[in-house]
């Protein structure tokens, strides 16, 4: 697995995001074992990008992951997020990234994590009550103290991000980015190159919608949160159909799945971009990685690049009223 730098630190080109471990999507049977087994072939295939948060769960993932790299540490590039629990009375779900909050936070990250340092530790969303500049502030005396190597923010704004690393060196931002949903482009990624900050891409298979196995909602649980997504409902998906089938189209040219397509795509896009799809299957995890080794033509880049735009927003309007634009 090749290795890039983003913000300055040392990762695998591919990670792993490991929030359908706990619950997210609903996609099936599974077990913390057969999590642990891919988070272990992971590490073997090389990948050292671990992505977890303490709202998964809430909180579970972050104690699934901390016993999965128990013996294996020194090997892992350990990033959790905090921000999407409120630890004086909100819970889970209230976005509170005050200073006093996130001492809580990291603590019981650490402990879950089995760990006495993070190497990431990113806001999980822009808390509006709270300056990002207070916030950066107190994990600038996690750095400090050890117990955080680096900084992150997600889904955070230009402004925010300016706001952000004039306070301490932010080394990367985790937003959304795939084939179809290519908002950042415009801002966000000149933004990062100029400041020098490295992009963590999530979702970079469009929920899994980009990997050609979804065809219809009734493929998809009661409870599987994409039913309430714009961009998996009524004529969006009829029409998002379209870009998985030139995605496949575009598979089969190059002899590999339409999920290393989307992701040797997002990999031509920049050295400092290191995807993080999310899986706990072994078979997945095999698969996803190969993409290293996938090198597209100057035409199927091109076709994919002037794919038609996504139908529908990225997320409902819940999640999107809280995403700091």
């Amino acid at each position: 697995m090749k290795h890039i730098s983003i913000g300055g630190l040392d990762v695998s080109r591919i990670g792993l995001g490991a929030m359908s471990m706990s619950g997210y999507y609903n996609i099936g049977g599974g077990s913390d074992a057969e999590s642990i087994r891919t988070i272990h072939r992971a590490l073997d295939l090389g990948v050292t990008h671990l992505d977890t948060a303490e709202i998964y769960g809430p909180f579970t993932n972050e104690e699934l992951v901390g016993r999965a790299i128990t013996d294996r540490r020194d090997r892992v590039v350990l990033a959790t997020k905090f921000g999407f629990v409120s630890h004086s009375g909100g819970g889970p779900g209230v976005i509170d990234s005050r200073p006093a909050n996130i001492r809580i936070a990291i603590e019981g990250s650490l402990k879950r994590l089995g760990t006495d340092y993070i190497d990431l530790y990113y806001q999980h969303r822009v808390d509006p009550n709270t300056p990002i500049e207070d916030t950066v502030g107190a994990l600038a005396e996690f750095v400090a103290e050890g117990k955080v190597r680096h900084i992150g923010l997600s889904e955070a704004s230009p402004a925010t991000i300016r706001r952000a690393h004039a306070v301490y060196p932010v080394t990367a931002l985790q937003t959304e980015y795939s084939l179809w949903t290519r908002d950042p482009e415009a801002e966000l990624l000149p933004l990062l190159r100029e400041l020098g900050i490295g992009f963590v891409p999530y979702s970079p298979l469009g929920h899994g919608f980009l990997t050609g196995d979804i065809r219809s909602p009734e493929q998809l649980s009661d409870d599987d949160w994409r039913k309430t997504n714009p961009r998996f409902t009524g004529e969006n998906l009829q029409r998002n159909l379209l870009i998985v089938d030139e995605v496949q189209a575009v598979a089969r040219e190059a002899g590999a799945t339409p999920a290393q397509i989307a992701l040797a795509w997002l990999l031509a896009q920049g050295d400092d971009i290191a995807p993080i799809p999310g899986t706990k299957r072994v078979a997945r995890v095999e698969e996803n990685t190969a993409a290293d080794g996938i090198e597209l033509s100057a035409e199927h880049i091109e076709r994919l690049n002037n794919l038609t735009r996504a139908a529908g927003e990225r997320h409902n309007e819940a999640s999107m009223a809280i995403i700091d634009r």
